[in-house]
């Protein structure tokens, strides 16, 4: 072979390896399995600062229509009567979802590990512009009045029919512009 070709051939079984080590999200699947890699660690420095939230609290005429649909096998799962909470993207909340999640677009982690994560994730209290609301009993809910932007929807769910079951935190980027209803399946 000549030597062009090598270095291809390498390039290509190093692309391999690499995307055989890609983390993937999501509780492992029933009856073993391994858990997710950590979070990659949160570097640089960001800080919580209310002026980059401020954007949020302008009226709007967006709409989330959010629905739970996740399963694990074949285990529906459900969000009924837990809260939903609507977080505005900020530099400071994608690092915290980094952390929490693994991901700043969506992820489906057990509660128990979320929680765990947090003394990694960034200090501060976003609670102010968080918007919240409570899952239905057909796994259903909604944010209205919403400015054009990213925000991230999170919620807990637990096995349907299974209420002493370990539950799992659903994570979920959302974009909406232009006075428009977006559907959001969790």
């Amino acid at each position: 072979m000549s030597a062009p070709r090598l270095s291809v051939l390498g390039a290509l079984a190093g692309a391999a390896l690499l995307s055989a080590c890609a983390p993937s999200l999501g509780p492992p699947p029933p009856g073993g399995g391994s858990r997710p890699p950590p979070p990659p660690p949160v570097t640089g420095s960001v800080n919580f600062s209310a002026q980059d939230f401020a954007w949020s609290q302008r009226p709007g005429s967006n709409v989330i229509a959010g629905r739970v649909a996740y399963r694990q096998g074949a285990a529906r799962f459900t969000c009924a009567g837990s809260a939903v909470v609507l977080t505005p993207e900020t530099r400071w909340s994608s690092r915290r979802m980094a952390a929490l999640y693994g991901s700043t677009q969506s992820a489906a982690l057990p509660t128990d590990e979320v929680r765990a994560r947090t003394p990694s994730a960034p200090a501060g209290d976003a609670g102010p512009f968080v918007k919240r609301t409570t899952c239905d009993e057909a796994d259903q809910f909604a944010f209205g009045g919403l400015p054009d932007g990213a925000w991230y929807a999170i919620t807990i769910a637990r096995p349907a029919g299974r209420p002493d079951a370990p539950t799992v935190a659903l994570m979920k980027r959302v974009v909406v512009r232009g006075g428009r209803t977006v559907a959001l399946a969790m």
